[in-house]
C-alpha cells in the first residue's frame, strides 16, 4: 500500500463509524488528521512503519500507529474489517453528495433501502424520497443536482492549489541542493496562482541535466518514474499527483520560464506581438526572422523589455487585459501590515491569544485581530456575551505586555438562517472589528440566502462580510470533500457592500480561498473595499497569507484596496465611519 492509499482507509474509517454513530467524535477527528498528514506526507509510509517511526508523523499516536501497521502488513484491521461488514462501500460513498451528512446518509441507507449513489439518484428522480425525515421534493431536486455536480467535478482531474503548492515547492527545495543547479521553479498553473493545478511543472536552470535528472527519481516523494529523457522526466508522487521536470540551460532561462508559465492565451499573444516586430519567440529563444539570429534571455524582465511591454507579473498572465493597459502595482506580502481573522482557545483554535500575538509580531505584523466564533456555532465552542467580556480582559492583558504589535477583539459572527446576527447590537458595538460569515443552512434558495446575507451586510456595526460564499475545495486533505458555496446573487452582495462601506474578505486559507479571484476583481471594479486574512487557528496558519494576496494579485488588488495594508489608525477611523 502507498500512502494515498493509507490515508484513503482511515477517511473510509472515519466514514463509517461517522455513519454509525457510536464513536465520539474526538477519535472520529483524530482518524481525519492522520489521514490528511499521510496524504501529505512526501515520503513512503512503508520504511518509516518498518524502522517503528509512525508516531514522528505529526498527529498519529500509538493507537494509529498499531492500525496502520497492521494495515500494511496484513492490509486491514479489526475496527475495519466490523465496519466494513456491517456498512456497504455504497452507502459511505453518499457521503461524498452535498448535503449528505452522517446521519443523512444513515436515514436513507435504512429506512429507504439507499445502499449507493446510483440508488440514489433514481429514488430522487423517482419521487420516492419526499416524505422521510427532513426529505421534501426541494431536497429531492438538490440532491438530484448535487450529484449531477459531483459527476461534473468527477471529471475534473485538477488539484486545488492549497495541495498542490506545498508538494512542488518541497520538491524544488531539495532540487536545489544538487551541484550544478542554478535556479529553480514552479512553472505553468501553480506559478500563476491559479486555484486549480493539472499536473505540475518544475524547471530547474543547469548546465548537466543528468544529476538532476538522478536526483529526482530518487526523491521521497516520488513513487514512480514514468518517462525520463536527457532534459524531461515525469514522475507519479506517492500522493497520486504527476510532476514534470525540465532541466533548462542558463542562457534559456529567460524564454524557458515565460514560456512554460503560461497561460497559453497570454504566450499567444507575446507570440503575435514578436511577430508584428519581426521575431519569433518560443521556449529556448527569440529568433530576429529575417536572418535566424537568436537571442537568450536569462530574465523574463529582459524579454518583455525586448518585445516593448512591461514586465507582467506571473498571476495576470490570463489574457485578460494585461497586455492592452497599464499594469497597475499590485499588492505584494510585503504591504501587509496585519492580520483581520484568527481563532484562538477561546472557541475552536489551538493556541492562546499571547501566542497568536507573539507569532504575528514575528511576522512584522502591526496588529491582528481576533475573530473567535459566536455562541450559536455550538461546534466551534462559540463564545456567550460573558466570555467575550472575559476575553477582553485577557486582549487588554496581552496588549500591556507591550509585545510590540496591537491586539485587537473582534468576533466571527454567525448570520443565522434568517439573516440575523448572533449577537444583539449592544455587543457588536463593544467590539473592535465585526465580521459576520455564513457556515450553516448554506443551501438555501438563492433569493433567501442572499437576502439573509445582504441583512447582515446592511447592519451598521458589521465590518466584514468573510469567506463570503462559504465553499470549501477541499476538507481534511481531500478534493473528493470539496463544497460549493452558497447560492448567492453575488452583484446585489458586491452593491450593498459599496454602498455601506463593508469590507469583503478573500479568505487566505487554502481551503477556502474566498473571494476567489475573478469574484474579487468584480468586487474591486464596483468599488468594493477588500481585506486579506488567514482564518488562522494556530500560529503556523498564519503563513497562509501568501495564498490570498496571490488571489488579490489575480484579481488586480492595489495595496490601497486591500484595508490590512494601511496603518492601524486608518483602518480604526475606516471601520469606525459612523460613529
Amino acid at each position: 500500500m502507498n500512502n494515498q492509499d493509507v490515508a484513503r482507509t482511515f477517511e473510509l474509517l472515519a466514514d463509517m463509524l461517522d455513519i454509525e454513530g457510536k464513536e465520539n467524535r474526538f477519535a472520529i477527528l483524530a482518524y481525519r488528521r492522520a489521514a490528511e498528514q499521510i496524504a501529505n506526507l512526501d515520503r513512503d509510509i512503508n520504511p518509516i512503519a518498518q524502522a517503528g517511526e509512525l508516531r514522528s508523523i505529526s498527529g498519529i499516536g500509538q493507537a494509529i500507529a498499531d492500525k496502520i501497521t497492521l494495515l500494511l502488513s496484513t492490509g486491514s484491521f479489526d475496527l475495519l474489517d466490523r465496519l466494513k461488514r456491517a456498512i456497504p462501500a455504497g452507502v459511505v460513498e453518499l457521503l461524498a453528495v452535498p448535503d449528505m451528512g452522517p446521519k443523512r446518509v444513515k436515514m436513507l441507507w435504512e429506512q429507504a433501502g439507499v445502499n449507493n449513489v446510483a440508488e440514489l439518484e433514481q429514488a430522487a428522480r423517482a419521487g420516492k424520497l419526499a416524505g422521510l425525515p427532513g426529505i421534501g421534493p426541494k431536497m429531492e431536486a438538490k440532491i438530484i443536482a448535487n450529484i449531477e455536480t459531483n459527476r461534473r467535478r468527477s471529471s475534473n482531474v485538477r488539484i486545488p492549489l492549497g495541495i498542490a503548492y506545498p508538494l512542488a515547492y518541497a520538491m524544488l527545495k531539495r532540487l536545489m541542493y544538487v551541484d550544478g543547479v542554478q535556479r529553480a521553479s514552479v512553472a505553468g498553473s501553480l506559478r500563476r496562482m491559479k486555484e486549480t493545478i493539472g499536473d505540475l511543472d518544475l524547471l530547474v536552470s543547469a548546465e548537466k541535466a543528468e544529476p538532476v535528472m538522478d536526483a529526482f527519481a530518487e526523491l521521497s516523494s516520488v513513487a514512480e518514474v514514468i518517462a525520463r529523457g536527457p532534459t524531461k522526466s515525469s514522475a507519479r508522487l506517492h500522493s497520486g499527483q504527476q510532476v514534470d521536470l525540465r532541466v533548462i540551460q542558463p542562457k534559456h532561462w529567460g524564454a524557458a520560464l515565460l514560456y512554460f508559465t503560461g497561460s497559453k492565451d497570454h504566450n499567444v499573444r507575446l507570440r503575435e506581438l514578436a511577430l508584428k516586430k519581426g521575431y519569433s519567440l518560443n521556449e529556448y529563444s527569440l529568433t530576429r526572422v529575417k536572418d535566424g539570429k537568436d537571442f537568450f534571455y536569462r530574465e523574463e524582465h529582459d524579454l518583455y523589455e525586448k518585445l516593448g511591454v512591461p514586465f507582467i507579473p506571473p498571476e495576470l498572465r490570463e489574457d485578460r487585459g494585461e497586455l492592452e493597459r497599464d499594469i497597475p502595482r499590485v499588492i505584494e506580502l510585503a504591504d501587509i501590515r496585519g492580520d483581520l481573522q484568527m481563532h484562538t482557545q477561546w472557541s475552536d483554535g489551538e493556541t492562546t491569544i499571547e501566542q497568536m500575538a507573539r507569532a504575528a509580531q514575528a511576522r512584522g505584523y502591526e496588529y491582528i485581530l481576533i475573530t473567535d466564533h459566536s455562541q450559536s456555532l455550538g461546534v466551534t465552542n462559540g463564545l456567550t456575551p460573558e466570555r467575550l467580556k472575559e476575553q477582553r480582559q485577557e486582549i487588554n492583558a496581552v496588549n500591556a505586555l507591550d509585545l510590540g504589535i496591537r491586539v485587537l477583539q473582534g468576533a466571527e459572527v454567525e448570520i443565522k438562517a434568517d439573516g440575523s446576527l448572533d449577537y444583539p447590537d449592544e455587543v457588536l458595538a463593544s467590539l473592535d472589528i465585526v465580521l459576520a460569515s455564513l457556515h450553516t443552512s448554506l443551501r438555501q434558495e438563492h433569493d433567501k440566502v442572499t437576502q439573509r446575507a445582504l441583512r447582515a451586510i446592511r447592519n451598521p456595526h458589521v465590518d466584514i462580510f468573510a469567506h463570503p460564499t462559504g465553499r470549501l475545495n477541499f476538507e481534511a486533505g481531500d478534493p473528493r470533500k470539496a463544497r460549493e458555496g452558497a447560492d448567492l446573487d453575488l452583484e446585489a452582495i458586491f452593491a450593498a457592500c459599496q454602498e455601506t462601506g463593508t469590507i469583503l474578505e478573500i479568505n487566505a486559507s487554502p481551503e477556502r480561498l474566498d473571494l476567489n479571484d475573478l469574484n474579487a476583481r468584480r468586487a474591486l471594479d464596483v468599488g468594493c473595499t477588500l481585506v486579506i486574512s488567514t482564518d488562522a487557528h494556530n500560529p503556523a496558519m498564519l503563513s497562509n497569507i501568501h495564498y490570498g494576496v496571490a488571489v488579490a494579485r489575480r484579481a488586480w488588488a492595489t495595496p490601497e484596496r486591500v484595508v490590512n495594508t494601511w496603518p492601524l489608525e486608518k483602518l480604526l477611523k475606516y471601520v469606525k465611519r459612523d460613529a
